[in-house]
């Protein structure tokens, strides 16, 4: 007999423009067919939304909250009978209007915070000071959210014990759910033929996570190197650091890089098919060293060797071998190195063969894995 009740509800303004959003969507979709979701559009085409600026912007977003969110309660309360709710990313805001009606239902909420606001805009990218105000304001919202939630998401181990030490929370109230890749989208490439330059690919926002300037400074260095006539380099991005990153570009010079301003999401998996190495995140300490960016399953998934950063969070999915070099953080020299020997590497016939078996046996991070995450990060709800 059954109970006509459901494991999980999806609620919120979560912005599905976000790759995080829709794996996790796929992913509770596959766990409950005929997932009921409530859902107001609010965030379409913000990519950085620490990048909002002028107040005409935010009152445009405020005011489609303050519209959204009544039809979003009305809607929850006619949700089916429910365990948990589940609140994509961003949901800050969603978090505190949802708890008295959860209450009230017997549900229990589970917060996908994916990337906290006070510890992306306060404490990595500094744009107010930690003292002032407005980063204590932030902290006491975030703080709120995190008290009124049963079960926080992060996406990795190391992310998730970060967060919880921000705000004080019980470590088993923190849980790491992977970003994963849409593999539908991203799928294995085989990869090109070696005719001239090896070709390196960088793509993401231009924050300080990414470190742009370790990239600029080891592409630099490889100039006046015998190797340098030998590699071409493709930068695709913009963000906070954009116009301090091009202006070093073009002070320096460097003949051998072509920058890009942005590429569609759907042209993402050829631009990294047709690239022979690419590029991960390199900043010294900070948030870099906690997270696991989408580009790096991307690129993995598509099937392209990596050099990014070493980290405690990237050696939860992978170790350094043949296709992935982790290099010292901040390290623009070793960052060279890496590139060096991946691109010899991949012109010596057994090199590249190593390379093509070590990308074959490296996880593969779809929704079935994703999935399985979510399935044993909420089973204590």
């Amino acid at each position: 007999m059954t109970t006509g009740k459901e494991r999980f509800v999806v609620w919120g303004t979560f912005d599905t423009g976000k790759p995080r959003v829709r794996m996790l969507l796929a992913a509770l979709a596959d766990l409950q067919p005929g997932l009921t979701t409530c859902h107001r559009k609010v965030w379409d085409g913000i990519e950085d939304k620490s990048q909002i600026g002028g107040v005409t912007r935010w009152l445009s977003i405020l005011l489609a909250l303050l519209f959204a969110y009544p039809a979003l309660i009305v809607s929850y309360l006619r949700a089916p009978r429910h365990d948990v709710v589940m609140v994509p990313y961003p949901g800050l805001l969603d978090v505190l209007i949802l708890w008295p009606f959860a209450r009230l239902r017997g549900a229990r909420i589970c917060w996908d915070m994916f990337i906290s606001a006070y510890d992306t805009i306060v404490v990595d990218r500094t744009m107010v000071s930690r003292r002032g105000l407005v980063a204590r304001l932030i902290h006491a919202v975030e703080w709120l959210a995190t008290r009124v939630t049963n079960l926080v998401l992060l996406d990795t181990q190391e992310h998730a014990r970060h967060v919880a030490e921000i705000f004080g929370l019980a470590h088993n109230k923190v849980r790491s759910v992977w970003v994963g890749v849409e593999d539908d989208t991203f799928r294995r490439a085989e990869a090109p033929k070696l005719h001239g330059p090896v070709k390196v690919l960088f793509y993401g926002q231009f924050i300080p996570l990414h470190g742009l300037d370790t990239i600029v400074d080891a592409i630099a260095g490889l100039a006046t190197r015998d190797e340098g006539p030998n590699l071409r380099f493709t930068i695709v991005g913009t963000g906070q650091e954009a116009p301090r990153i091009d202006a070093k570009l073009a002070a320096l010079n460097l003949a051998n890089v072509e920058r890009i301003q942005w590429v569609d999401y759907t042209k993402l998996p050829a631009l990294i098919a047709a690239s022979d190495i690419c590029l991960g995140v390199f900043a010294s300490g900070g948030k870099a060293a906690r997270v696991i960016p989408n580009k790096v399953f991307q690129i993995l998934a598509v099937g392209r060797p990596l050099v990014t950063m070493d980290s405690p969070a990237i050696r939860e999915i992978i170790e350094p071998g043949a296709a992935v070099r982790l290099v010292r953080p901040g390290d623009s020299d070793s960052l060279a190195d890496a590139i060096v020997a991946l691109a010899e590497n991949l012109r010596s016939e057994d090199g590249h063969r190593h390379i093509s078996a070590a990308l074959e046996h490296l996880p593969l991070a779809d929704v079935a894995l994703v999935r399985q995450h979510l399935v044993s990060a909420t089973e204590t709800l």
